[in-house]
């Protein structure tokens, strides 16, 4: 029951957020001191003062802003992770899951264009697929049917033809697990 609310809250959020309708949370681990709107502001909220902090964009062209505790420097923590840590309960693993901007345009920071993602999915994403909506998937011409493959260390491995695209798509996937 606890997980519905929870996952009704965040689309509750995400919705708002499509309003332009500011919801305010604390940033994990800066509880008390920092906290991040749906709409990608942040603010701060020491010597019960609240004060929005202003963003500047990193060298990848992001919107990041700096967050101290304990004396301590937290530069260029990127919006987009904030928010989906505060509202998609987003844990930074390296490359693992990442932040995704739907609309891929990285200056939109609202939580209804963030998404929790494969760092494989993201690559991929928003390369031309030629003519499947499936990664690692393409209609051969000559053949007349659907191929497989996989891109694993620098080269790609083939997977095999298919009559069903969506079969195709699965061999991508089980291949994909033994990684």
């Amino acid at each position: 029951m606890l997980s519905l609310i929870k996952t009704t809250d965040r689309m509750n959020a995400r919705l708002l957020s499509r309003l332009g309708i500011e919801l305010w949370k604390d940033i994990p681990k800066f509880e008390g001191m920092y906290q991040v709107s749906n709409l990608g502001n942040v603010r701060s909220l020491k010597l019960n003062k609240i004060k929005l902090l202003k963003k500047s964009i990193n060298s990848n062209g992001r919107y990041s802003v700096t967050l101290y505790k304990n004396g301590k420097r937290f530069s260029n923590c990127k919006i987009s992770q904030l928010v989906a840590m505060a509202f998609l309960n987003h844990k930074p693993c390296g490359h693992k899951t990442v932040v995704d901007h739907i609309d891929n345009n990285k200056e939109n920071e609202k939580l209804y264009n963030l998404q929790l993602i494969s760092n494989r999915e993201n690559t991929v994403k928003d390369t031309l697929r030629g003519s499947s909506k499936y990664v690692g998937v393409s209609w051969h011409k000559r053949i007349k049917k659907w191929r497989a493959y996989i891109h694993i260390k620098g080269k790609n491995k083939h997977l095999g033809y298919f009559e069903d695209e969506k079969e195709a798509a699965q061999a991508y996937k089980n291949e994909l697990k033994k990684i």
